[in-house]
């Protein structure tokens, strides 16, 4: 996308580009020419493009829980490829643009469609501006339908989507995660950060989103991204099916009068496998993600570990659950019932007031400062023990002095509003805190800092690996492109260490190429998702035994139960050990390593 192209440019260009161009049968090699509209004699009957608009086929008023909509009828020509309608919108950073009806032309192949458009409506098609458009179709003997988009206009582009018709209704899995029945709602959801509960979209690990409509019948739609970008699904249910939005964003920090879409894809399957394999087989070979039992970037320790302890230091008020000589004394403990080089000791909040002091990361004193910190240390790893040490990869407290120094990584949101980290009341004022900024590990400023502390603290106190908060975090911005940041971040630091493990708290796909071990284990639907490429521990906020307690995490309490009987075999039991757990419920400390122990083998 390097700038805008005027129409005469446009027509000279695709007059020379000729019938090869045409004719070729790549989706991705076709839109990287120029738009070319066929000629009179190639045009199909004015009758293949369809007067839909915004409200065709689907409930008026809404039925069931819904999302913000147009109070009018948005036109969305439509024309009819593979048994399913197909309209297209496109969006600038100041409104909302359906083709123009009376500039499209559609030239039809054997298994294939071309749509041309010369022009765009806006206003609900009250008025209209120029801009190109070119889209292509393929289908498959199996009835797999592929295919993409590109616009142009004379103003920058955000994003660009496509409006399918016809999707069966049915139970709805996203990304690997669960299946849900939706009813009549209408369903929204966000690759690859949907920002916790900020925000109405349901996230997904990657874009994805499969129907199940009868035992052995499976439909799919997904985006075949080649790059990480901000994708949503949106479905809108009708009595005969959905109405489904598949959109895509372009990077926020690369604003283009041109934009291209991901192949899209949409299928039918007999099973979830099949329904599932093709998308993972795609990311596999894109984002070069290695399967577990091949990956280079897992220490030989962390494939013996059969127990994770999450030891929580320090709550946001300043509330300590365990001191460091606390900690010592439950490694000791903990070294009697198991061999210690099976546990790996995870812990949240060594720093201090958890989030407060993101991102000083420096052994807090009232937790034994320094030495105390070294000193549990010394004594972990004599034991045997391997030690996880906490860092937010994109939070950053705005009131601290050190945020002067990468303040311009604090993130901006596509649209130029700023994107701060204010999802949690953690003073329980029944408000959200607003002092936390979301950072940019695309901006040199701040991955220079991260990566500087968490040097320090392997080198220091020889920590065997780094925990990423929020890995997942990826957030179209106007700066740089986070996951770029992330990789860097990642990859240098492993060829300063190439030993040290690398842990994110959740993943998305293209995550897993250089982060192989997670905090979350997402993929209840389809584990294959996950589990060929990663292993997952337990999240810290899992209830610890006894009251429930959450520890640090925002989360509160919770109801403690044997979860470790009920993990997948991709999954480490984890033991959350907060202010009581050690003192009071240490019999069911014993009862979760027992079950540890008897899973991994170990007499």
């Amino acid at each position: 996308m390097k700038g805008k192209m005027s129409r005469r440019d446009l027509l000279k260009n695709a007059a020379a580009a000729g019938a090869s161009y045409l004719a070729s049968g790549d989706v991705r090699a076709a839109l990287k020419s120029p738009l070319a509209a066929p000629s009179a004699s190639q045009e199909a009957p004015a009758a293949q493009i369809l007067p839909l608009t915004c409200t065709s086929d689907v409930f008026v008023p809404p039925r069931g829980r819904s999302f913000f909509k147009f109070s009018f009828d948005f036109p969305e020509p439509a024309v009819e490829f593979g048994g399913h309608r197909f309209s297209f919108r496109t969006y600038t950073y100041e409104n909302a643009y359906s083709l123009d009806a009376s500039s499209m032309k559609v030239q039809q192949g054997t298994g294939s469609l071309e749509l041309y458009g010369s022009g765009f409506v806006w206003a609900g098609g009250q008025q209209k501006t120029p801009g190109t458009f070119h889209a292509k179709f393929q289908s498959t003997p199996e009835g797999v339908i592929e295919w993409s988009a590109t616009a142009e206009m004379d103003k920058p582009i955000k994003s660009i989507a496509a409006i399918v018709r016809d999707v069966p209704r049915g139970r709805i899995a996203a990304g690997g995660q669960g299946f849900l029945d939706p009813g009549d709602d209408e369903l929204l959801f966000g690759y690859p950060f949907a920002g916790g509960a900020l925000f109405r979209a349901r996230g997904m690990e990657t874009p994805l989103v499969i129907i199940q409509s009868g035992e052995r019948e499976f439909v799919y739609l997904s985006a075949l991204l080649d790059q990480v970008r901000a994708n949503r699904f949106y479905f809108q249910p009708g009595e005969k099916g959905y109405r489904a939005e598949l959109t895509c964003e372009t990077g926020g920090w690369q604003k283009s009068n041109r934009i291209q879409s991901p192949t899209w894809r949409i299928g039918r399957a007999a099973s979830l496998e099949e329904a599932s394999r093709p998308h993972y087989e795609h990311l596999e070979k894109t984002f070069q993600i290695p399967d577990w039992e091949k990956r280079d970037d897992v220490p030989a320790w962390f494939r013996d570990v059969t127990l994770v302890l999450a030891l929580h230091g320090m709550h946001w008020t300043g509330y300590v659950f365990n001191d460091f000589e606390k900690m010592g004394t439950i490694l000791d403990w903990t070294a009697s019932q198991i061999p210690a080089g099976k546990v790996m000791v995870f812990l949240p909040a060594w720093d201090g007031r958890y989030y407060w002091n993101y991102p000083l990361y420096q052994a807090d004193p009232r937790l034994g400062g320094e030495a105390g910190f070294r000193k549990l240390m010394d004594k972990g790893h004599r034991l045997g023990f391997h030690f996880l040490a906490m860092f937010g990869m994109n939070a950053a407290n705005r009131q601290l002095p050190v945020f002067s120094k990468f303040s311009d990584a604090a993130v901006d949101q596509i649209d130029g509003d700023p994107f701060s980290l204010n999802w949690v009341d953690w003073d329980n004022d029944r408000h959200n805190e607003g002092w936390g900024s979301y950072m940019n590990l695309g901006v040199d400023s701040w991955r220079r800092w991260l990566s500087d502390r968490i040097s320090e603290v392997i080198d220091k106190y020889k920590m065997d690996g780094y925990f990423l908060d929020i890995a997942g975090g990826w957030e179209n911005n106007t700066k740089a492109d986070m996951h770029e940041g992330a990789r860097r971040l990642v990859q240098d630091l492993r060829r300063k260490y190439p030993q040290i493990l690398a842990v994110g708290e959740m993943s998305y796909d293209a995550l897993m190429a250089f982060l192989p071990v997670y905090q979350v284990f997402p993929a209840v639907s389809y584990p294959a998702a996950i589990s060929k490429y990663t292993r997952a521990f337990e999240h810290l906020s899992l209830p610890a035994p006894g009251r429930g307690s959450s520890g640090v995490h925002e989360f509160g309490f919770g109801r403690f139960n044997a979860q470790t009987l009920t993990l997948t075999p991709y999954q480490i039991p984890t033991i959350t050990v907060v202010d009581d757990t050690f003192d009071k419920n240490r019999e069911v400390m014993t009862q979760v390593i027992s079950a540890a122990k008897q899973r991994a083998g170990i007499a």
